[in-house]
């Protein structure tokens, strides 16, 4: 709706890596319907078929600095800073999704770097708004018995309690809608963890969700992406495929033909009998 308000036409699919629908099923509705985890799956459908490899694609590999998210997050912050009685004493807690520590040391995920750059930004956007609490950043949902980023949350929830930090606001900070991971990790666990560790005042942020600022900047972030789109370099089985054009292909059948039939002239059989008939 923010794309038609902008007078920009489209048509919008959703695809995810680890619930319905997936990028190869959303990849599928999308052929089907237009006649036609994640980016890499993406990139390796479009370029294995003949007809997506001609489309021209533009992939938005992140928005966590842009202005308009930024100032979105920084708006539901402030907001939720005004429902305590003594907004300036509160600790600003941002919670990331986690991910295993061989990802960014191993893989080079550049995920750590852009969590910090976000948190960075946001309070540098409160700053600018006269708001200058404390923060700090933690990871979640940690999983299995690699290591993950840390520090972890459940553990920063324990030392800030027991450091004196009587009210404390949560940030779902790399979630923009409401899930398990904010409606029972955080709202409930994390909340019932806060509160037996000391911390007397609980608040916490809701997701992103549908907020127009949100929607609008993601619509632009699309508007601005739209101009650079290009086909993706093809497979070499693609790639041969798509050059299968009729011209081309009477070239190659005539010359495979003489092919074809001076190697049948050269088969011994054929020279043999080829010489009996000439004596």
């Amino acid at each position: 709706m923010a794309l038609e308000a902008k007078n920009v036409n489209v048509s919008v699919y959703v695809g995810m890596r680890y619930w319905y629908p997936s990028t190869e099923e959303a990849i599928e509705q999308f052929s089907i319907s237009t006649t036609g985890s994640s980016i890499r799956v993406l990139q390796h459908i479009f370029r294995e078929d003949v007809y997506l490899s001609r489309l021209p694609v533009s992939v938005i590999l992140s928005w966590y600095q842009r202005q308009g998210y930024i100032c979105s997050m920084a708006d539901l912050i402030k907001e939720e800073l005004e429902r305590f009685a003594k907004p300036e004493e509160v600790m600003i807690f941002f919670s990331a999704h986690g991910v295993p520590v061989s990802y960014v040391e191993d893989a080079g995920d550049p995920y750590k770097d852009q969590m910090e750059e976000c948190v960075y930004l946001i309070i540098q956007e409160l700053k600018s708004r006269g708001i200058g609490n404390d923060h700090t950043l933690a990871y979640q949902s940690r999983v299995g018995p690699v290591q993950w980023l840390k520090p972890y949350t459940y553990e920063v929830l324990v030392e800030l309690g027991q450091k004196g930090v009587k009210s404390l606001l949560a940030v779902p900070i790399s979630f923009v809608s409401e899930h398990i991971e904010t409606l029972e990790e955080i709202d409930m666990e994390y909340k019932h963890l806060a509160l037996e560790s000391g911390i007397e005042n609980w608040g916490r942020v809701p997701a992103l969700g549908c907020t127009s600022s949100f929607i609008t900047d993601l619509a632009d972030a699309v508007v601005e992406a739209l101009p650079s789109a290009k086909a993706l370099p093809a497979s070499r089985e693609a790639a041969e495929e798509t050059n299968y054009e009729p011209v081309r292909y009477l070239v190659k059948l005539f010359f495979c033909s003489i092919l074809a039939f001076v190697l049948l002239l050269l088969r011994p059989k054929v020279v043999f009998a080829f010489r009996n008939h000439l004596h």
